[in-house]
């Protein structure tokens, strides 16, 4: 049975699976869930995730949510296919899997406080609150200066290959990109190098191109 993701493509979450599918290079089928319509409230999608929120996957009889478990799991069973994702050496892994910890928390808070502010309440006719924006903007500032002294030591978070530390940021990265917030990544010169090579990489391009779809 081929893998089926269940998502929506403007989704952050659903977007980090798919770039994760993509580097992979693991076929898989997209079905599209319409957040508006609330089919992800509907009992058919909540037997997948109950807590009705994208994306899910189907991988023959094993079902997955949350994006970040969905990769770990990608990487590992799939990991002779496509990019090499997680280490094999222990200590490596070790690394990995702290700075995968730091995206999915400290930078993750920031960014999702960010992006509602900037993004989604302007999308929606709202306006951003400015104090909040301080806030998160700090926030992000302080998480930044931790990568930027980490990106002296290594091309990439987790050492000197791409993997799923540096994956799972893509999404939000691509996102604040958009926004004013792009000026704390360039004033930071080795996360902003880091930011567009991995903004570069051909498996976000192809996400990127499901989107214009």
């Amino acid at each position: 049975m081929a893998i089926k993701i269940h998502g929506n493509p403007f989704s952050p979450a659903t977007q980090r699976v798919l770039v994760c599918l993509a580097e992979k290079e693991i076929e898989h089928e997209f079905v599209v869930i319409d957040l508006m319509k609330g089919e992800h409230k509907a009992q058919q999608f909540l037997t997948l995730n109950p807590f009705g929120q994208v994306p899910a996957l189907e991988d023959g009889d094993l079902k997955l949510f949350e994006s970040r478990a969905i990769n770990q799991y990608l990487a590992n069973q799939y990991g002779s296919k496509g990019t090499e994702l997680v280490p094999k050496d222990a200590k490596k892994q070790a690394l990995t899997a702290v700075w995968s910890e730091v995206e999915a928390h400290p930078f993750d808070a920031a960014a999702i406080g960010l992006s509602k502010e900037l993004i989604v309440k302007p999308m929606f006719g709202g306006a951003a609150d400015k104090a909040v924006v301080e806030e998160n903007k700090e926030k992000l500032a302080k998480v930044l200066d931790v990568y930027e002294a980490r990106l002296s030591a290594s091309k990439y978070l987790g050492g000197d290959s791409f993997s799923l530390a540096d994956l799972n940021h893509i999404p939000s990265l691509n996102a604040l990109f958009t926004t004013e917030i792009k000026a704390v990544f360039e004033a930071r010169p080795r996360v902003n190098a880091w930011a567009v090579d991995i903004l570069g990489r051909a498996s976000w391009k192809k996400v990127l191109q499901i989107l214009k779809s």
